[in-house]
């Protein structure tokens, strides 16, 4: 693994000499994670467990603070290991004086705070914004990220199905998130990927929906939007179910319209077909059918060691798709008046189309 860390940052290196960079300074934890191995998740979001510092001459420096120096100290060389006191500001602007003088920035992974810190600490460096250059490296998965990315899926799959047979008149939202998560755990994930959404009736409207009290209840509609962490890497995938033999007319129509939808994006993905063009094919079966007012959010979104990563299915994506990129695609239509309908899978690009994960 060190090897495959080393041969991401010289990638990256190559991209920091073409802007002309001296050193980057690397804040967001998913792409400290990608690039060194070190620490996935940050404890909250106004603490960090530390930053890299990739330079062009290849020296490059994994800066934390004394909490961490042994969990550091397992995977990196312990002389290119910088120990700073509190947020690190003003320790971190002599340690890129070493480095060179014009520093890109993770413009947003840090606070403004930080920033200005950083500027008051003393004079010699010239910053700019150097947002996307990890990125762009992790928008196409290598053999070992699908790997972990299949485990993940293998296991929401597992759970999706399980599910099904938990969707019981009187139990709530919250009771059956705790049920999913405990699922999660006890068959191999390390965490969940975000927070369980589980919706019942008129929630199933809430695109973002926040598990309560509201109880199923005989013929409703249930979303459920989970996803699990194996193996460092996220799953993401919505499933909406009617609980009941009677399905009500409307929820039928909207359940057709939003499986048609995603079939009509997934039939035409492939490499070379522009992320917003994906949208746009969802978006045309939901206008012909005159219900493109309920379809209020993108078509889908990366998904990696962060649960919405890049790239973006939306009308404003630049870019298409390429082998290696794992999207979701995930059409959904909602009413206020009754709920909502979302199905999601996440796709990995081939060379000749997708391949549901």
């Amino acid at each position: 693994m060190k090897e495959l860390f080393a041969a991401r940052r010289e990638k990256l290196r190559r991209a920091m000499r073409a802007r002309g960079l001296d050193a980057l300074l690397i804040s967001r934890a998913a792409n400290r994670f990608y690039l060194s191995g070190f620490e996935l998740h940050d404890p909250q979001c106004n603490e960090s467990a530390g930053r890299l510092v990739i330079t062009a001459d290849g020296r490059d420096w994994l800066a934390t603070d004394a909490r961490y120096l042994d969990a550091a100290a397992r995977l990196w060389d312990k002389e290119r290991i910088f120990i700073y006191n509190g947020s690190g500001a003003r320790d971190l602007h002599g340690l890129l004086r070493r480095c060179g003088s014009r520093v890109g920035l993770e413009a947003d992974g840090v606070s403004l705070a930080f920033a200005r810190e950083l500027a008051a600490a003393g004079p010699g460096l010239f910053w700019e914004a150097a947002d996307g250059l990890t990125e762009k490296l992790r928008l196409i998965k290598d053999p070992l990220e699908v790997a972990a990315l299949e485990k993940s899926f293998a296991l929401n799959h597992k759970l999706l199905e399980w599910v099904q047979g938990e969707l019981t008149p009187g139990r709530s939202e919250a009771e059956l998130s705790w049920e999913v998560e405990r699922f999660f755990r006890e068959n191999g994930a390390s965490e969940l990927a975000f927070a369980n959404i589980v919706a019942v009736g008129k929630n199933a409207a809430l695109p973002h929906a926040v598990p309560g009290r509201d109880r199923i209840t005989e013929n409703c509609p249930v979303l459920i939007d989970v996803g699990c962490r194996v193996d460092d890497y996220c799953s993401d995938q919505t499933r909406t179910f009617w609980v009941g033999d009677r399905p009500a007319p409307h929820f039928e129509r909207a359940f057709a319209l939003v499986r048609e939808a995603q079939e009509a994006a997934l039939a035409a993905m492939r490499p070379g077909l522009p992320l917003r063009q994906a949208y746009a094919l969802a978006r045309a079966v939901f206008e012909r059918a005159g219900e493109e007012k309920a379809f209020t959010h993108g078509l889908g979104h990366g998904v990696g060691l962060e649960t919405h990563e890049a790239p973006s299915l939306s009308p404003r994506a630049e870019g298409v798709l390429e082998p290696g990129m794992t999207v979701t695609v995930e059409p959904g239509l909602y009413y206020p008046q009754w709920g909502g309908v979302r199905w999601e899978y996440t796709v990995l690009v081939e060379e000749d189309g997708v391949r549901i994960l």
